[in-house]
């Protein structure tokens, strides 16, 4: 059974009764379990919460994060390699009808910028591009990852989705984590938004993580952009999403992201709107129902309440980060997919983690890790 046969499983008018209509004494109850179900995590997003019962889970989800993960916090930066793309996604930065200076990266570009990143001392990376075959296809890629490899233990993509065969060839090119939103679980919503381009297709987009798992990926990342749909049942969709994959890719660490929608070329303006209070609640009901899964925190967020969700559940973030391609070397942020919030320098963080009593981990993995394993 796919991803796709278990959503259709929560229509989302019952999911949304289910959270709305969740009461205190329930919520109570839920808070005072080991731990939570499906249904109870939807209980847990009502927008009613006290305060007193939202400080009851930050501190659960703190306690579970302790016990999972301990004080570490894995340090990671985007590369863009491409801005090009196909889409007319109404939201975003990279739509193909908006005036923006387009960009692929020649390989030596590439290296260059992983060069500048492993001098700041990163060793995981994750790399975009837009959705422009025409530009940066799975061969473009594929030579990419080579060229970069050297300079970092971890290479996740953040691209275009694949056939289960094109991960398998970035897998062996040296790939071992996929990143890759759904944006809006919400079907209309997402018709709505992706009028047209390969991205338009919303099934081969949501069974993209099953395709990669297949293909042999280590990490998997996923996650919806807040403000597009409803956030409510969108953040209860993504946890079912990272449910159902830690289910069947046991052996794989699944995160999930949380961002919420930034200003981009375009003008695009949320309809939905989190406010800081419910993204903290978002974060910690997802910790109490996925307590091994990574919880990701990108500079979209700015640096005061990054430093305050930080204890809530946090285990990787995104440092000194450029959205567009070449924006390391060049020190620009022109043709940037969307606007960042945090700009602290690699160094401030990794100052700001050691002076909270946090361990800044930037590195965690290699695929020399798996040739030994194997070896032996």
């Amino acid at each position: 059974m796919s991803f796709l046969d278990q959503i259709n499983n929560y229509p989302r008018a019952a999911v949304l009764d289910a959270i709305n209509s969740a009461t205190a004494a329930q919520i109570d109850q839920i808070l005072g379990q080991p731990r939570i179900s499906i249904e109870d995590f939807a209980c847990l997003l009502n927008p009613a919460i006290t305060a007193e019962q939202l400080e009851r889970m930050a501190l659960k989800a703190q306690q579970i994060t302790r016990q999972r993960f301990g004080r570490t916090i894995l340090l990671y930066a985007p590369l863009y390699l491409s801005n090009e793309c196909l889409n007319g996604c109404r939201y975003c930065g990279f739509n193909a009808e908006n005036d923006l200076i387009r960009k692929t990266l020649t390989l030596d570009e590439a290296e260059r910028e992983a060069r500048y990143l492993h001098d700041q001392g990163f060793r995981h990376l994750l790399l975009l591009t837009g959705e422009a075959p025409q530009a940066a296809d799975v061969d473009y890629l594929e030579a990419a990852v080579k060229i970069i490899k050297p300079y970092c233990g971890s290479i996740s993509i953040e691209v275009f989705p694949m056939s289960t065969d094109d991960y398998g060839r970035m897998v062996n090119a040296g790939v071992d984590g996929l990143t890759l939103y759904q944006e809006t679980y919400d079907r209309e919503r997402y018709r709505d938004l992706h009028p047209y381009g390969p991205k338009s297709d919303y099934n081969y987009r949501l069974l993209a993580p099953e395709r990669a798992g297949q293909a042999g990926m280590r990490r998997i990342g996923i996650g919806s952009l807040l403000g597009l749909g409803n956030s409510l049942s969108d953040l209860f969709y993504s946890g079912l999403h990272a449910r159902y994959l830690m289910h069947r890719f046991w052996k794989t660490l699944v995160t999930l992201s949380f961002p919420r929608l930034r200003p981009a070329a375009g003008g695009f303006t949320p309809e939905h709107i989190v406010s800081d209070r419910q993204l903290t609640q978002f974060i910690c009901a997802l910790r109490l129902l996925l307590p091994d899964a990574g919880l990701v925190l990108s500079t979209r967020e700015s640096a005061a309440l990054r430093d305050n969700l930080l204890p809530l559940g946090i285990t990787q973030m995104s440092a000194g980060s450029c959205t567009a391609p070449g924006g390391y070397g060049n020190h620009s942020d022109e043709g940037g997919q969307f606007s960042i919030s945090d700009d602290r320098s690699p160094a401030e963080i990794e100052q700001l983690l050691k002076q909270a009593g946090y361990d800044p981990v930037w590195k965690d993995w290699d695929t020399a890790f798996l040739t030994s394993a194997e070896e032996r």
